[in-house]
């Protein structure tokens, strides 16, 4: 995302909270040049430093310093940043600076807990998928980055997938392939969703060049790794997390894909906390 792209993302982001203007804060305009305080209240990696300095800068205080960098992993009461301004401005950005912080931190801190389980067997990569936060996608995709994972495609416009109900429309996956070569350039690889070893052998034949391999176990993807023996890249899908994780990546599959990095993340606990004035 370019600076002005994300600068109009940002703006919207806190105008939906500030609307006509922060009532509470504005009842106190002679606070001074205040110091806030973020502190991570609990273990993770961080994500989205980079976000919170620049809501700042856009509501008009732009004296901030980061303590740690992005990506770092800390512990519990960790300083993460400060920012001194006019303290009604600090409160005007203090909740979507969090918002933004503690919920791309918390995708950082889960991509990772996958990333290391996954390196212990072998070579498999960690992937996002689209379900994301309507209007949050590039920040989340962005964070899962800084976990250590690889992105998925970013939307229907930069990848060809053909999911079942694709199929459906075509009339079958040969059918599905074939129609799909028509249309696109010669640079864009064809994936496939499959749910049996016959969908499996049907996406080979048709020359697909990344298999989806939906809602299988540990033991169907191990087998079908077998079959495609390298004629495709392969991924697999549906209810893998954390208990189950494991035995994907040990059955040699190339990509993980899991929508719960994004869809059901829990948010890093982080905390805003202005100084006490001086006396």
């Amino acid at each position: 995302m370019i600076a002005i792209q994300l600068d109009q993302k940002l703006r919207e982001i806190l105008a939906e909270d500030l609307g006509s203007g922060d009532i509470t804060s504005s009842c106190f305009p002679s606070a001074g040049i205040r110091r806030g305080w973020f502190t991570a209240r609990a273990p993770g990696i961080i994500a989205g430093l980079p976000f919170a300095q620049r809501i700042f800068a856009l509501l008009g205080a732009e004296q901030w310093t980061s303590l740690i960098h992005e990506g770092q992993a800390v512990d519990a009461e960790t300083r993460l940043a400060y920012i001194d301004g006019p303290g009604e401005l600090l409160l005007q950005g203090e909740r979507v600076a969090l918002n933004l912080l503690q919920r791309l931190s918390g995708i950082a801190t889960e991509t990772a807990e996958m990333v290391e389980i996954v390196g212990l067997h072998g070579s498999t990569r960690i992937t996002d998928t689209r379900k994301t936060t309507p209007g949050l996608r590039w920040f989340e995709k962005y964070a899962v980055r800084i976990g250590g994972g690889f992105n998925h495609r970013w939307g229907l416009y930069d990848a060809v997938m053909l999911k079942d109900n694709h199929i459906k429309l075509a009339g079958g996956i040969s059918q599905a392939v074939a129609q799909v070569r028509k249309q696109i350039g010669h640079t864009l690889k064809v994936e496939v969703e499959v749910e049996t070893f016959t969908q499996l052998q049907q996406a080979l034949d048709a020359g697909a060049e990344i298999i989806m391999l939906d809602n299988m176990t540990p033991a169907q993807v191990a087998q079908a790794v077998g079959i495609v023996a390298g004629r495709a890249i392969t991924e697999a899908s549906g209810s893998i997390d954390a208990s189950n994780l494991a035995g994907y990546a040990a059955a040699g599959v190339d990509y993980i894909s899991m929508g719960a990095l994004t869809h059901s993340v829990r948010a890093l606990d982080i905390g805003f906390d202005l100084d006490q004035p001086k006396q």
